[in-house]
């Protein structure tokens, strides 16, 4: 109970003209036990009525007095051994009377303990004390409202419930911590609300709620109330067998996929989460991939951003449909055993007014300075990594997909932008670090921190990173002083061999180096092999329409293409459309061209995708030494004249070997000598110029013996058929 003060005019002003930090000095319940008295004040502008109704019997209702023409009311009791309950009969000109509880009889459960926490930076789990929860106090259900805003003079919550009042319900600065709570009874899920914040100079502003966890359709922009809890899960088998899960031993092959693009409804609306987990689901279980990788989830405003630009983090966006929806989305690809990776984007956000850009009307969430602050390429504001408040808001939403939507990896977008001050910057845009470098200390230590932090709270679950430069030790522990993600991205095999491949064959020979340099630094991270949606849009051209010769020749290439990259160590991810030999390039505004599935050239590319997922989950040899030197041997790659290497696989047991040829010429080599280590049956398992391929069939009868034939450090060698523009996979057999 708030002790009694003295209330002027001034007092009630404060309220009236929404300038009072701490509300519960003025408003709701206070008793003067010396004088035995019980007063209520309330603020409710355009009432004409309001009667106190006191909960217990022997108390009768009283019609509050009018203390000020703007809606200020008050009841007095005296003679009353203690304060009690009560509500309110709100009566307006217009409409039914409201009967309601006082939102300023309620405390809130904010604790100087978590005020300390964020402060540090160590309320991991702060989405379980800010944005808007569903609690019950004293037997009574409602909402507790927190959000940190500490620039501004006041804040309240505005609402339906309010008729959008501006300072109606005004909230509480918690011990002048910048943290405002109020607890409003009678409010439940699907309540919306934004918070209206009043500066010292300049009008009041609105803005959606940082830790809002749904949202309202787009070009709406109000705040939804929405119970994290209560969704039951049906993968318990899949969260129990993660929690061993080794990614390094695994095949990962991950299929990354625009919820907007993927599939479309008849009427050319977008698919709700639901219907798209069955549509992907049967799709990517069929293709045999492991993961399915979904750009950004988290709500946005423009769909052309594709999701990269984040307004609000801990929304799952509801142009697909609701927060329990994205639940059943992961849930149904866990019974799958499909694993589900987010986009996740800690690296800016927008400038749209509704969100966290001028929060409080100064940067709260950015760094001050343009030149440290200010994304000039993408035109969006830049987290400042260095505020403990700032770290701990991007730390508990990483937590939080893992916690709340059991997802099993982020894939974090644009760490290189992260990581250098004067990334997209001319000479004089940037400010360096302070030793005078030019990279991003804070950001380094906030990723640092970021990876340790969710491999404490959850086993099993993977941090990818897309990034672009040689920064050293991306994929090395914090311990060991690097970045401490789990995997990277190899962008650096991705443009060789897509430079590799638009050559026309009869010029390859000339940047053989195009096709070996990548296994130089194989080994120094542990790499993913992507070709994703950044590769096949913006006039790049598809997959497909990057390979050169006619028809029949752009079909082989990128069957050789596809053989080639699940031979080279590393995690796989193709973008949707990659693996149906798709004409034309990604557009988000519609969808993939599934009907090409119809065509038999593109049919049979997808049947080697497929087998190739069969053959990389099922061979330890292409799988669990993605990230190991010594699963990998050369067997030839000194032949550049006619375009021809060989390597060898092994799983880490030794115990299996698979053998790669490819012929990245239309021209067929027969009888060609290879050396192999092993003496014994080379057993061809995979062809991709088999006819069941859309290939000319030039092939090896199902394998190969070996022969006491030396070639370089071999004692033994395979003469093998080469197909045109081919690839050959062999398993090593003893006998």
């Amino acid at each position: 109970m708030i002790s009694f003060r003295k209330f002027t005019k001034d007092n009630f002003a404060k309220i009236v003209n929404f300038e009072n930090v701490n509300p519960f000095e003025i408003l709701g319940p206070h008793y003067i036990a010396e004088k035995k008295e019980f007063f209520v004040n309330c603020f409710f502008p355009n009432a004409v009525e309001v009667k106190l109704l006191p909960s217990a019997k022997t108390r009768k209702e009283q019609v509050m007095k009018v203390i000020s023409e703007a809606g200020f009311f008050q009841a007095s009791f005296k003679n009353v051994s203690e304060a009690f309950d009560y509500k309110f009969l709100v009566k307006y000109a217009e409409g039914y009377p409201m009967e309601m509880f006082d939102a300023y009889s309620f405390d809130t459960d904010i604790t100087d303990f978590d005020l300390y926490l964020l402060g540090t930076g160590s309320l991991h789990k702060s989405y379980e004390n800010f944005g808007a929860r569903v609690r019950e106090k004293r037997g009574v259900t409602g909402v507790e409202f927190v959000v940190w805003a500490p620039g501004v003079q006041a804040v309240s919550v505005t609402g339906n419930f309010n008729q959008w009042g501006v300072g109606n319900f005004p909230m509480h600065n918690v011990n002048g911590s910048g943290v405002w709570a109020l607890f409003v009874p009678g409010l439940g899920e699907g309540e919306v609300y934004k918070y209206a914040l009043k500066p010292w100079e300049g009008d009041v502003f609105f803005k959606s709620d940082p830790y809002a966890f749904e949202m309202e359709v787009r070009p709406k922009t109000g705040s939804i109330v929405c119970s994290i809890d209560g969704y039951e899960w049906g993968d318990d088998d899949w969260m129990k067998r993660r929690e061993s899960y080794d990614f390094q031993k695994e095949p990962i092959s991950i299929y990354e996929l625009h919820p907007g693009s993927f599939k479309r409804s008849a009427d050319g609306g977008f698919l709700n989460y639901k219907d798209l987990a069955i549509e992907v689901v049967n799709y990517v279980k069929a293709m045999n991939y492991t993961h399915v990788e979904l750009m950004p989830v988290m709500e946005h405003p423009l769909d052309q951003s594709w999701g990269y630009q984040v307004i609000n983090y801990f929304a799952p966006t509801s142009r697909f449909g609701t927060s329990k929806d994205f639940k059943w989305f992961v849930d149904y690809c866990h019974k799958a055993d499909i694993g589900v990776i987010l986009d996740w984007v800690p690296a800016h956000f927008p400038k749209d007014a509704h969100g966290l850009a001028s929060f409080d009307g100064s940067q709260l969430y950015a760094y001050k300075s343009l030149k440290k602050g200010y994304h000039m390429e993408w035109g969006t504001f830049i987290f400042d990594y260095g505020r403990n408040e700032v770290r701990n808001f991007l730390i508990s939403n990483a937590i939080y997909w893992f916690d709340i939507f059991h997802i099993d990896g982020l894939r974090v977008d644009a760490v290189a932008s992260m990581l250098y001050l004067d990334y997209s910057r001319k000479e004089g845009e940037w400010e360096p670090n302070v030793f005078g470098g030019r990279e991003n200390l804070e950001a380094i230590s906030f990723i640092k921190e970021l990876n340790v932090k969710v491999h404490e709270y959850f086993k099993g679950v993977v941090m990818i990173a897309e990034e672009s430069t040689a920064f050293p030790g991306v994929t090395l522990p914090v311990y060991l002083g690097g970045l401490g993600f789990d995997m990277k991205w190899n962008m650096g095999w991705m443009n060789d061999i897509l430079r590799y491949f638009t050559n026309d064959p009869i010029h390859r020979k000339y940047h053989h180096n195009l096709i070996t340099f990548s296994l130089w630094y194989a080994f120094s991270e542990n790499f993913v092999l992507p070709i994703s949606h950044d590769e096949v849009v913006h006039g790049k051209r598809s997959l497909f329409d990057k390979m050169p010769g006619d028809d029949w020749q752009k079909f082989a290439n990128l069957r050789l293409f596809f053989a080639f990259m699940y031979g080279h160590p590393g995690k796989k991810l193709n973008f949707m459309g990659n693996d149906i030999a798709m004409y034309n390039e990604w557009n988000s505004d519609s969808c993939v061209d599934w009907f090409l599935l119809d065509y038999d050239y593109q049919k049979k590319v997808n049947l080697l995708m497929r087998d190739l997922n069969a053959l990389y989950k099922n061979y330890r040899a292409l799988s669990d030494t993605d990230f190991k030197g010594d699963g990998f041997e050369w067997l030839d790659f000194s032949d550049w004249e006619n375009s021809v290497i060989a390597f060898m696989r092994k799983s880490r047991d030794d115990k299996q070997f698979a053998m790669f040829t490819f012929n990245f010429t239309p021209v067929p080599r027969d009888n060609y000598v290879i050396g192999v280590p092993f003496e014994g049956y080379y057993r061809e398992i995979l062809n991709s110029d088999a006819l069941e391929y859309g290939g000319s069939g030039v092939g090896n009868g199902g394998g190969v013996h070996s022969s006491k034939e030396r070639r370089f450090d071999w004692e033994n060698s395979v003469r093998v058929n080469l197909p045109p523009l081919g690839a050959n996979v062999y398993l090593f057999e003893k006998e």
